[in-house]
């Protein structure tokens, strides 16, 4: 076998094909490389990325872009590419190995491996030249050589303890934690808010990253307890975010991090799953509280995610690039001048004024990235500069998309475009959330399984997740709720059912494994139940169970009622213990602690109760409208004297009927 060659001109990933020029042999991940790398009794050097990452970029011009660095590449080694965004679990795997060994990770992630995957070596970016203690690329790729030629038992042993690690760190949550019930939210929720800036906005230092499952879980919290302090802390970080640099205030939508404390200068990349995250919990503070701000941060969010991610097919891309032209915050940076020779000097000295703009700048090179720190007096002339400033920087280059359709992160915007469209009255975001959940059951979809992405239309080999199950299926039930469909319910439940018997641990109940039993054998099956930039697969594939539990028949209600609390049980100690760490969970329990909140409508069409009942419903509850036995939630359920009526119930226990918004605002507040 021969494999001197590069291979990824065929690849489904955008990010593996931005690769396929260079003159290192890089080969996708599989059977066929790791053979390679055996039969010619050489190392792996295995490089992960995305193609919104700069440093990934700056790493490939650097070194893989060079043909002296690529030559001592092909001679020592096999080099394998991996998209982490189309490969979690190897993401995943190598992450914690890399962590491991350095105490910190991050993209590029550079790692050397045995022919059979196991990792002996493990780092991130490696400059051109030494720096800081940091050996240069070359340096490094001469010392792996090395070793391995003269001193191989080292690296086998090596690579025996990590893979030890890694397997023994892999295991199942503890039980026995507290129960989820009020006190261990109320614990979780003060534990969080220890930790708030209070002065900026956030949790924690720099560099910040937008904390949207913490602000759902907080909200949800509130909702139950009426605590004003944990709404405070939600608006104060919504609020800084909103006007901060993080946010793009003339197109729309949120970049991936903030490098500093204050919100002001982003890392530019924009994350198909940042926003639709942020789409929902600002759409739920909009219902919540009637704040101006957060239905402009939802709506504007709402027209990037449609203007600026969404495919020819009706799906939605992964994210827009952190480079313009190799230049990070070239499209998005402005000087004085540049806005005064867009819009004159009085309109631009206002804009400046206005948006932050200083002579010294916030950015780079005297540049500054647009803030709105405080509303102007005059709307008009706002939205008449915004417009200017956003056609004319749509004539400036721009960054790259990644087009890869990635299951999970297009589960999350359908649940988000259809839940803040049924309660913002936004029929048009329902409709495309509907759109993408055809585009991806119609092409994701695989004698009955999921696959994890697609590139235009061509489905990619790796499997689903179990992220990609239970965000999917989320989004699906959304559906189901927000138009009464069956289709939606149908195809959820398919999912749960697979998720149930491919994805949980028949050993632990209420543990869950983030790869199929069937799916490839990796040094070791990678379990990870922490929130991190994404809910985790366990606390996403739980808010699907707890949601189709009381949606469906009485048969499988108990049956997932009871998978979704045995899950809730092992995620009891990490709310308890770092609750940081558990955004999404805190969300999930939320909801779980509520009964989750059951409110059905029963009309001939849609009606203002209805209407109002999606306003009113706090964050986790479920709501059906329609005619009566239409759907399990609405079985016995009549109109009373001919008019819409809602049924409210907690769990097990409901409320009287009512047909009036006043007592259905009652009945809802009443916890």
């Amino acid at each position: 076998m021969s494999l001197e060659r590069n291979t990824l001109g065929g690849a489904t990933s955008p990010y593996l094909r931005q690769h396929a020029d260079n003159p290192v042999h890089w080969h996708q991940w599989g059977p066929e490389a790791l053979a390679w790398a055996r039969e010619r009794n050489v190392p792996i050097l295995l490089s992960i990325g995305y193609a919104a990452c700069h440093w990934c970029h700056v790493m490939a011009h650097e070194s893989f872009e060079d043909p002296a660095t690529a030559a001592v590449m092909n001679e020592n080694f096999v080099c394998i590419k991996v998209d982490r965004e189309e490969r979690p679990d190897l993401d995943a795997v190598y992450m914690n190995a890399t962590v491991a060994m350095t105490g910190q990770g991050g993209w590029p992630m550079t790692c050397f491996l045995t022919a059979d995957g196991a990792p002996f070596y493990c780092g991130t970016y490696y400059p051109t030249q030494p720096r800081g203690g940091m050996p240069s690329f070359t340096q490094l790729l001469h010392a792996v050589t090395d070793t391995w030629r003269t001193r191989r038992g080292d690296v086998d042993n090596a690579a025996a303890s990590v893979v030890a690690e890694l397997r023994r760190s892999s295991g199942a949550l503890p039980v026995g934690g507290p129960p989820v019930d009020v006190p261990l939210l109320s614990g979780a929720v003060s534990s969080v808010l220890r930790d708030e800036d209070r002065a900026n906005g956030g949790f924690g230092g720099a560099p910040k990253f937008p904390p949207s499952m913490l602000l759902e879980g907080l909200l949800r919290s509130y909702e139950r307890s009426g605590a004003e302090p944990v709404l405070r802390a939600v608006e104060r970080t919504a609020d800084a975010m909103a006007r901060g640099g993080i946010y793009d205030q003339l197109g729309g939508g949120f970049a991936r991090y903030s490098v500093d404390a204050e919100w002001v200068v982003p890392h530019f990349e924009k994350m198909l799953y940042d926003n639709a995250l942020l789409l929902r919990c600002y759409a739920h503070l909009a219902r919540r509280t009637d704040s101006s701000l957060a239905r402009r941060v939802a709506e504007e969010t709402a027209e990037f995610l449609l203007r600026d991610l969404r495919t020819s097919a009706g799906a939605f891309a992964s994210a827009l690039d952190a480079d313009t032209d190799g230049e990070e915050g070239l499209t998005y940076s402005w000087t004085p001048a540049q806005l005064i020779e867009v819009l004159g000097a009085d309109e631009g000295t206002w804009a400046a004024e206005t948006f932050g703009v200083t002579a010294e700048g916030t950015f780079e090179r005297g540049t500054s990235v647009l803030q709105l720190l405080e509303d102007p007096s005059d709307d008009v002339r706002l939205a008449d500069v915004g417009s200017r400033l956003f056609a004319a920087r749509s004539r400036r280059p721009q960054p790259a998309r990644d087009d890869k359709v990635i299951t999970a992160w297009n589960g999350l915007a359908i649940t988000a475009l259809a839940e803040a469209g049924a309660t913002l009255d936004r029929p048009e975001w329902v409709w495309a959330a509907a759109e993408c959940a055809r585009v991806l059951l119609t092409t994701h979809v695989e004698d009955g399984r999921l696959r994890r992405a697609s590139l235009a239309g061509v489905v990619g080999e790796p499997a689903g997740i179990l992220e990609d199950y239970g965000a999917l299926a989320t989004g699906l039930l959304t559906l189901h709720q927000v138009t009464g469909e069956a289709e939606w319910l149908d195809a959820a439940t398919g999912l749960l059912d697979i998720a149930i018997a491919r994805f949980a641990d028949p050993d632990e109940p209420g543990s869950w494994f983030d790869t199929a039993d069937d799916a490839e054998t990796l040094v070791t099956r990678p379990r990870d139940p922490l929130d991190g930039a994404t809910p985790s697969g366990a606390s996403t594939i739980t808010e699907a169970l707890l949601t189709a539990s009381a949606l469906v028949d009485a048969d499988r209600s108990g049956k997932y009622a009871q998978v979704a609390a045995d899950s809730l049980a092992r995620a009891s100690v990490v709310l308890q213990r770092a609750p940081r760490s558990a955004g999404h969970w805190l969300a999930v329990a939320e909801a779980a602690v509520r009964g989750p909140v059951q409110i059905a409508v029963s009309e001939t069409e849609s009606s203002e109760l209805s209407r109002q009942a999606r306003r009113l419903a706090p964050g986790g509850a479920v709501v059906v409208a329609g005619p009566a036995d239409s759907t399990p939630l609405l079985a016995d359920r009549p109109q009373i004297d001919g008019t819409p009526t809602a049924y409210v119930c907690r769990g097990f226990v409901c409320d009287r009927p009512v047909t009036e918004v006043d007592a259905l605002r009652e009945l809802v507040n009443a916890d």
